[in-house]
């Protein structure tokens, strides 16, 4: 399936789910779909898995009616329509080569006061947990939690974690303006590095976020295009000169995006100090900044070889996760990506296509 059949296809097909129910979209999916692909590395069957693909909980539309984040909750257009759960997504996967998908939500309750988020994110995660008990494998959940409250966020991680099992979460890259080094966060970041969950950042309104919103208009989608990595290298930067992880060492974050453009410049991150000392009097960190980024996890959405070929080399493959982005259609082929990029071996193709996410996110291999 190319591009343009995916976005042509996607509004139709997702139209019938909230009728077709979820009992029966296994059913309906299993009758409709081509067979899955195989694949096969170093003589293997290695399972491939996608930790950035987006979805949406309908029943959360009810919960927020007649409050500040009604409209910020809905989705519009097919890329919107495509983040309801139907049978299409397996359709996709399967013509991916895509076994599992990590379904998170993209945080939209930032604002939300705290009675709100705590009613949201129990709705969002008991059905999060549903949706993947029903689909005999094909998905994992990512928590969703109400960061704007740090110690009800670290509370919610806890009990997505035990009580059903989940290994990861979704934030964004701010919360109010407020950077996630900022200290305020810290109690979330100890219970993530105490439950060993991945938490995945992706950026939200990055135009506004970042700062750049008059400079970006026009043509060439450029708020997201320039913002929404710009928005998680500057969240990745602040983690790293703040210090945040030399306090949490066993920290399990993955950036959105490749990491944004932080991989991309990463050495110029080592001289800033050196040719302005007077700027980063008071720092205090443990190891030249570059060196932080072998803690830090990314996706794979950097689209050519070359692109991913310097990733890992920055990164290490150990630290590159598959990540398509869906519902939206940045990529026709991203497992033959990983496959098919010259200079890695069979061992950094087998963790970037699975092996890590499978590792980090308790998945059978």
């Amino acid at each position: 399936m190319n591009r343009r059949q995916f976005v042509h296809g996607m509004v139709a097909a997702t139209a019938g789910v909230m009728a077709l129910g979820r009992e029966n979209l296994w059913a309906a999916a299993q009758a409709t779909r081509a067979p899955r692909r195989s694949l096969m590395i170093g003589g293997r069957r290695v399972k491939a898995v996608d930790v950035h693909a987006h979805v949406t909980i309908p029943e959360a539309t009810e919960l927020l009616r007649g409050t500040p984040l009604a409209r910020a909750g809905g989705g519009g257009g097919a890329a919107g329509a495509g983040q309801v759960m139907g049978p299409e997504r397996l359709q996709t996967m399967d013509g991916y080569g895509v076994d599992v998908q990590a379904l998170s939500i993209n945080p939209f309750w930032y604002g939300a006061d705290r009675d709100l988020s705590a009613r949201l994110m129990d709705l969002q995660n008991d059905k999060l947990a549903a949706i993947c008990a029903e689909s005999k494998g094909r998905f994992v959940p990512l928590a969703a939690v109400a960061l704007q409250h740090p110690d009800l966020a670290a509370r919610q991680l806890e009990d997505a974690h035990r009580k059903y099992n989940m290994r990861g979460a979704a934030i964004g890259c701010s919360v109010d303006n407020a950077e996630l080094s900022d200290a305020r966060f810290d109690p979330f970041w100890a219970k993530a590095e105490e439950l060993q969950m991945l938490i995945f950042m992706h950026p939200q309104n990055s135009a506004g976020l970042t700062g750049i919103t008059n400079r970006v208009k026009g043509p060439g989608v450029l708020g997201n295009v320039i913002g929404n990595p710009l928005e998680t290298t500057i969240a990745l930067s602040h983690m790293i000169f703040d210090g945040t992880f030399d306090k949490f060492p066993a920290l399990r974050l993955c950036g959105a995006h490749g990491g944004g453009y932080l991989p991309s410049y990463a050495d110029r991150s080592d001289h800033g100090c050196l040719v302005f000392p007077e700027q980063c009097k008071g720092m205090n960190i443990k190891k030249h900044p570059t060196e932080y980024l072998k803690q830090i996890y990314v996706d794979s959405l950097v689209f050519t070889p070359e692109g991913l070929r310097h990733l890992v080399s920055v990164v290490g493959a150990s630290h590159v996760m598959i990540g398509t982005d869906y519902p939206f259609p940045w990529v026709d082929a991203p497992v033959d990506h990983i496959v098919k990029t010259p200079g890695l071996t069979d061992a950094d193709r087998a963790a970037i296509v699975g092996g890590t996410a499978s590792r980090l996110l308790g998945i059978t291999t």
